[in-house]
């Protein structure tokens, strides 16, 4: 027990160090600091963070979890994950949420490739990849921080969008309103033509690769295709 709760502390200092630095803490620290000094404060508390919760994670022994999913659900979670790659890939390949010279031309342009699908396809990878981990191997250790990264991937998807309409103002609100924050919603809706929900050689490549690379060093655990996913 004693395991697990350091665990869930680490997770949770993981995950509310990150939404605090970026969200409520972000605009006055790098007023104060500076664009780099900030951005170097950001990466060792999320390094040290991270760092606690691997450590954390390792030193509980694997047990048998409450819930092991079927065959079927381990290959059928393969194609979701394979999805989640493409997304988080896709995200780095002009996405209106990075800091730009010109955020609000960014934010103008059509919704193309994975932002066409969602306006959050990096959160939601992390988010996807959080809730096939809970679906397929329901451990005490898996459950603390798969939970973790999906509250991290949803509440920052919220806190983005009301930081952005802060900062970039009335191009975001736009924005939002062509797009959609759940997957497929402004393609099934007609706000965007499916034409548009390409991915793109980037996002597919990139993203066919990532899946390969996990799927390959994933180590294995009970389930013949558990390498794919771990415990």
């Amino acid at each position: 027990m004693i395991q697990h709760a350091s665990l869930a502390l680490a997770t949770a200092t993981f995950v509310g160090s990150h939404l605090v630095l970026s969200h409520p803490l972000r605009t006055r620290l790098v007023q104060n600091m500076g664009e780099a000094a900030f951005t170097g404060l950001y990466s060792i508390v999320a390094l040290l963070t991270l760092g606690w919760m691997v450590l954390a994670y390792v030193a509980i022994d694997v047990s048998l979890p409450f819930w092991i999913a079927p065959q079927w659900w381990w290959i059928a979670s393969s194609a979701l994950m394979l999805f989640a790659c493409i997304l988080l890939v896709g995200s780095f390949v002009k996405n209106p949420a990075f800091p730009h010279p010109q955020p609000k031309k960014n934010a103008a342009r059509p919704a193309t490739g994975v932002f066409a699908i969602t306006r959050h396809p990096m959160n939601w990878a992390f988010a996807l990849w959080a809730l096939v981990h809970l679906s397929l191997w329901l451990s005490p250790r898996n459950v603390i921080v798969a939970l973790g990264i999906l509250i991290l991937a949803l509440a920052g998807s919220v806190g983005q969008d009301r930081k952005k309409r802060a900062v970039v103002g009335r191009a975001w609100q736009e924005w939002e309103r062509r797009t959609s924050f759940v997957p497929f919603a402004a393609l099934l809706t007609g706000r965007i033509p499916w034409r548009n929900a390409a991915p793109g050689w980037i996002a597919l490549g990139g993203g066919a690769a990532l899946w390969l690379a996990v799927t390959t060093f994933h180590q294995p655990t009970v389930s013949p295709l558990g390498f794919l996913f771990g415990s």
